[in-house]
C-alpha cells in the first residue's frame, strides 16, 4: 500500500446508512519511542462503525424468525412423528428432575447453533502460527456428533490471537522454555503464597513492571481469573463500578462477584461516562445518599469484538475531574499497540501513573498464558496478601513464565536485536493494509485503523455458516460470530492480524474473502473507503 493517502479533515463524515467518527493523519506525523506526535490524539484517532442497512436489518430479523419457527416444527416432529430422533437432553438422563438448562438456551442450541457447529471448535493439529493445519471432521446428524476423516486442511490462520508471531515451536522462545522445563519441571504445584514463588516469577514481575512503566506488578496463571478474582479483592459493598457496555465477560463477572453497585455506560461514549460520574458524585449511594466509598471506571484498551480502541486521554481526564479510579484491561493491546508495544497508554502518549490499575494478559502478544496487574507497590503488596488468585490458584508453570520473559525481552530489545521492533512495525502495517483493502472492496468493517482485531459484518445467520465454510474450503481459517455473542443484526467474521503474516498471505486472504463475499453477497458498504497514511508507523 502506498503511503500517500490521508484523510483530509477532522469532521464527522455522514453518508447514507452510516458514519465515520474519526480523524485522519498528516503525512508529517511521526512517533519515535516515547516522543509525542505534534498532533493531538483526536487528530490521529480514526474509527468506523457503519450503520446496518435497513433492508439487511429487516431480512436478518425475518431470517431468525424463520429459524425459530422451523425449530419449533422440528421439535414437534421429534416429539410426535419421529420420537426415535429425539435429541438427548438433561431430562433424558435425569428422570423426575427439573430441566438443568433454560428452555430457550436448549432450544437455540439444538435448532440453530448445533446445525452449524462445524464452524466452531475446529481442532488444530499444528502450531497456531501464521498458517496452521486443521483436522477435517464430518457429521451425519446435523452437528450432534463428529468424526475425524483422517485428512488435514492447511489454511492461513486469521483466527488466533498471535499478534507478534511468538506462537511457534522453534526459535529463541522455544529453546528458553525447554531449558526452563529441564530446570524447574513442567508445573509448580503450589500457590504463590506457599511454595509457588520462585526466582523466575520474581524476574517476570520485575520485567513486567519495567515494561509497562509501573512501580510493581503481580502475575497470575490465568488471564480470565486475573480480572474475575482481583476486582472483588479491590471492590465491595458501598463502592461503585462504571463499566463499558462492551467489556469482556471476565470484567463483568469480576464486577458482579465484588458485590458492589454496577452502572454501565455506552461504549466509548465519554458523555455517557461523565453523566454517570456526575450523578454518582452528586447523588451518592441509593436511598442513603452517602458518598460512595470509591468509584472505579473499568475499560479495555482494545475491544476484541468491535476492534475499537478506548479514548484513554478522555477517560483519564474524567477520572481526575471526578476523583475516580481507573482499571484498564490491556489484554488485546499490550505488545500489539504503541510504537514500542507498550500498549494503549503508550499509543496515546499518556502517563502510566494516571492509570491506577493496569491489567494485561500473556495469551495474545506473548504466545503464552496468564495475566498480570501492575500499579503502585502499595497496590501490588495488597493484592499479594488478599487476592484469591494469589492465595488459592496454582502458580504459572516455569516454561510458560520463561516464554513470557523471553518474548518480552525481544519486544523490549533486551535480546540485543531489533527483532521486537520489526514485529511491532510489521503488525501495524499489516493492520492498516488489511483494513484498507477490505473497505476498498465494499465490505463493512468495524473498529479503529490501528486495531489488530478486524471485524467484518455478515448480518444474516445463513451467511455466518456460509462464510466460515467457504473460506476454509479455499484455505483461510477465521472466526465467525453470531447472536447471542453479538447483537442479532451484527453477526460478523473476526480477523486477527499477526506480525507473522506476510504480504503474500494477506493478499491471498483478501482474494479469498473477496471471492466468498461475491458468492454470498456481503458487499453492503455505502461509505467512501478511507485512505490510511503509512508514514507515521
Amino acid at each position: 500500500m502506498d503511503g500517500d493517502g490521508s484523510l483530509s479533515n477532522g469532521t464527522k463524515i455522514k453518508v447514507p446508512n452510516g458514519y465515520i467518527n474519526g480523524y485522519g493523519h498528516h503525512q508529517n506525523g511521526h512517533i519515535k519511542g516515547q516522543q509525542k506526535d505534534e498532533l493531538s490524539w483526536k487528530e490521529k484517532f480514526y474509527e468506523s462503525f457503519e450503520e446496518t442497512p435497513l433492508v439487511i436489518a429487516v431480512l436478518t430479523y425475518i431470517s431468525y424468525g424463520v429459524l425459530v419457527l422451523y425449530g419449533h416444527f422440528r421439535d414437534f416432529l421429534r416429539s410426535y412423528i419421529y420420537p426415535s430422533e429425539t435429541l438427548p437432553t438433561a431430562k433424558d438422563y435425569l428422570k423426575g428432575f427439573v430441566p438443568l438448562y433454560q428452555s430457550w438456551e436448549s432450544f437455540y442450541t439444538r435448532n440453530i447453533y448445533r446445525r452449524i457447529r462445524d464452524c466452531w471448535n475446529r481442532p488444530i493439529c499444528s502450531v497456531p502460527g501464521a498458517e496452521f493445519e486443521i483436522c477435517e471432521r464430518e457429521t451425519n446428524d446435523s452437528g450432534l456428533t463428529f468424526r475425524f476423516t483422517g485428512r488435514k486442511i492447511k489454511a492461513i490462520n486469521m483466527g488466533s490471537y498471535n499478534y507478534l508471531g511468538f506462537a511457534q515451536s522453534e526459535g529463541q522462545c522455544a529453546d528458553a522454555a525447554e531449558e526452563a522445563t529441564r530446570k524447574y519441571g513442567v508445573g509448580i504445584c503450589s500457590t504463590r503464597q506457599e511454595l509457588g514463588s520462585t526466582d523466575i516469577h520474581k524476574e517476570l514481575e520485575d520485567l513486567v513492571a519495567r515494561f509497562v512503566g509501573c512501580e510493581a506488578a503481580i502475575t497470575f496463571g490465568m488471564g480470565f481469573a486475573t480480572n474475575s478474582m482481583n476486582i472483588p479483592t479491590l471492590m465491595g459493598k458501598g463502592t461503585l463500578i462504571l463499566s463499558d457496555e462492551l467489556n469482556h465477560a471476565s470484567l463483568v463477572l469480576g464486577s458482579r462477584l465484588a458485590g458492589c453497585q454496577i452502572q454501565v455506560f455506552k461504549h466509548n461514549d465519554m458523555d455517557s461516562l461523565e453523566t454517570k460520574l456526575r450523578d454518582a458524585v452528586v447523588n451518592g449511594q441509593p436511598r442513603t445518599h452517602r458518598p460512595w466509598k470509591k468509584i472505579l471506571i473499568v475499560v479495555e484498551g482494545v475491544y476484541s469484538m468491535e476492534g475499537s480502541i478506548v479514548k484513554l486521554p478522555e477517560v483519564i481526564r474524567l477520572k481526575k475531574k471526578y476523583k475516580a479510579y481507573l482499571y484498564l484491561d490491556e489484554a488485546h493491546s499490550i505488545g500489539a499497540i504503541g510504537p514500542t508495544g507498550r500498549g494503549i497508554v503508550e499509543y496515546f502518549g499518556c502517563d502510566p501513573k494516571d492509570v491506577d490499575i493496569m491489567m494485561g494478559t500473556f495469551t495474545k502478544s506473548f504466545g503464552a498464558a496468564g495475566g498480570y496487574i501492575a500499579g503502585t507497590k502499595r497496590l501490588i503488596d495488597y493484592l499479594r496478601v488478599h487476592s484469591h488468585s494469589a492465595i488459592y490458584a496454582t502458580s504459572m508453570s516455569a516454561p510458560v513464565t520463561q516464554q513470557v520473559i523471553t518474548s518480552m525481552k525481544i519486544i523490549m530489545g533486551e535480546d540485543g536485536t531489533d527483532e521486537g521492533q520489526k514485529r511491532i512495525k510489521q503488525l501495524a502495517w499489516n493492520t492498516r493494509y488489511f483494513r484498507q483493502k477490505l473497505q476498498d472492496k465494499g465490505l463493512i468493517v468495524y473498529g479503529n485503523k490501528d486495531s489488530p482485531v478486524v471485524p467484518m459484518l455478515l448480518f444474516l445467520p445463513a451467511k455466518i455458516a456460509g462464510f466460515g465454510r467457504e473460506t476454509l474450503k479455499r484455505g483461510l481459517g477465521t472466526v465467525v460470530v453470531g447472536f447471542p455473542a453479538t447483537p442479532i443484526i451484527e453477526s460478523r467474521a473476526r480477523f486477527c492480524l499477526s506480525a507473522a503474516h506476510t504480504k503474500e498471505m494477506l493478499d491471498k486472504s483478501l482474494s479469498i474473502i473477496d471471492e466468498v463475499a461475491d458468492l454470498i453477497r456481503l458487499k453492503y458498504s455505502r461509505m467512501p473507503p478511507p485512505k490510511f497514511s503509512m508514514d507515521d508507523l
